[in-house]
């Protein structure tokens, strides 16, 4: 009854607007306090602070994020967009596959969904709108295609789900490749399948000359390789994640040096917008590991395990009630509030069951993009509405339907194929 009350007051507070970290430190310390006593529960959070911003581990967040806002300031983003518009554009609805391309490829250096859909849009929307493209086709796809920021490694959700979980974050990294290109592949089929049928809304444009193309894949070469080295370093166990966002920082630093675009107000400006979101970041996941102290004291993931092991079905039936579940809750909270609410009583149940954590990582982060485009939300369709603001929000919400099928049928193969999360990582972690 305890940990059910305190669920209720963090959803009370949500909505009244507090912060998702300081709202789930307040309950959490509460809750401690009513169960253990004022000075036990102040003991007891100080340990959980000390021990959350002392872990190695940790450091490998705001280095990410450096060279996520240095590869940004090197013009990573219009040149992921335009290689993939030169080889594709000139097809039926290629500058839309181009704007997923380029948010896979834009989504492997920033780990954001919500970076990766404003800064393609900014580049894709008035490509495709100038050539007459449907505004549903290209709202609905770069608002899909900006969830790929949050599954394509380095992940920002997928680093805060290792420490919340206590789980190998390199693991996650390389269990997260499989799920992430095929998602992209699922967008442009879906895409390809909607300009198939209805060919007004992608019309075909001019076939760019093979010397642009080479201009093209030739400007991202150096962003390849420095993606490859990392995400490589890490599936192959050249180094930890830590070690390889320490060597993504320092080549992101080296590629805009040799791009002449570092100077003083660019490396002010990386510097200052790591250091605000990493304080925000971590916040949140102090705030989250008390919560998540207070949620095993009073028992409550035990007793929704017990509920969930009598129902029919077993471990399926489980799975398809966690789905609904996190799919309600994804269509009211944003995506960091759904993994920080539900991970401390979910991650038990998922173990209890004797399904993999790793595996959880990559369906927990898989079902939480969804809300990021799931009505009424739907982060990512307002962010784009706040780029196209003649769109209207009902066009964005049309448009983003079909993804949205394919992003469920995605899920479903997660869910009815674990080893599509969990055969690269058994396969080079053995």
């Amino acid at each position: 009854m305890n940990g059910f009350l305190g669920v209720i007051a963090l959803l009370v507070l949500l909505t009244l607007g507090v912060p998702i970290g300081v709202a789930m430190g307040v309950v959490g310390m509460v809750g401690l306090m009513l169960l253990l006593g004022p000075e036990p529960a102040v003991i007891k959070s100080g340990v959980v602070l000390f021990e959350t911003i002392t872990r190695y581990e940790l450091g490998v967040l705001p280095l990410f994020l450096f060279m996520a806002h240095l590869c940004f300031a090197a013009g990573a983003s219009r040149d992921f967009f335009e290689a993939a518009a030169r080889m594709v554009g000139h097809r039926r609805g290629g500058l839309a596959i181009a704007s997923v391309a380029g948010c896979a490829g834009f989504g492997a250096i920033s780990g954001s969904s919500l970076a990766t859909a404003a800064t393609i849009g900014l580049i894709g929307l008035p490509e495709m709108r100038k050539r007459g493209y449907s505004d549903a086709l290209a709202t609905g796809s770069i608002a899909a295609g900006g969830t790929l920021g949050s599954i394509i490694p380095p992940s920002g959700a997928l680093i805060v789900f290792g420490i919340l979980a206590e789980q190998s974050i390199g693991k996650l990294f390389t269990a997260a490749i499989v799920p992430g290109l095929s998602q992209a592949l699922f967008y442009i089929l879906t895409i390809a399948l909607l300009c198939r049928w209805r060919p007004s809304i992608g019309p075909a444009t001019a076939r760019a000359p093979w010397s642009e193309r080479r201009a093209a894949l030739l400007r991202i070469l150096d962003l390849g390789a420095l993606i490859l080295i990392v995400l490589g370093g890490i599936a192959f166990g050249w180094f930890t994640p830590t070690e390889a966002a320490s060597v993504g920082a320092t080549g992101a630093l080296v590629l805009c040096a040799w791009r002449r675009k570092l100077n003083r107000d660019a490396l002010r400006e990386a510097l200052a917008q790591t250091l605000r979101t990493t304080g925000m970041i971590y916040v949140v996941i102090i705030g989250a590991l008390i919560f998540a102290v207070f949620m095993s004291y009073t028992g409550l993931a035990e007793q929704v395990a017990d509920v969930m092991e009598g129902l029919p079905g077993g471990t399926l039936m489980a799975i398809i009630l966690m789905t609904l579940l996190l799919l309600l809750l994804g269509s009211v909270l944003d995506g960091l509030a759904l993994m920080l609410l539900t991970t401390p009583i979910l991650l038990p149940i998922v173990t209890d069951l004797g399904l993999s954590p790793i595996w959880f990582g990559i369906y927990l982060v898989r079902t939480m993009e969804i809300g990021f485009v799931h009505p009424p939300i739907g982060i990512n369709l307002y962010v784009i509405q706040g780029i196209a603001k003649d769109v209207p929000l009902i066009r964005i919400f049309k448009g983003v339907v079909p993804f949205l099928a394919a992003d469920l049928l995605h899920l479903s193969l997660l869910i009815a194929w674990p080893a599509m999360a969990l055969a690269l990582p058994g396969w080079l972690h053995q």
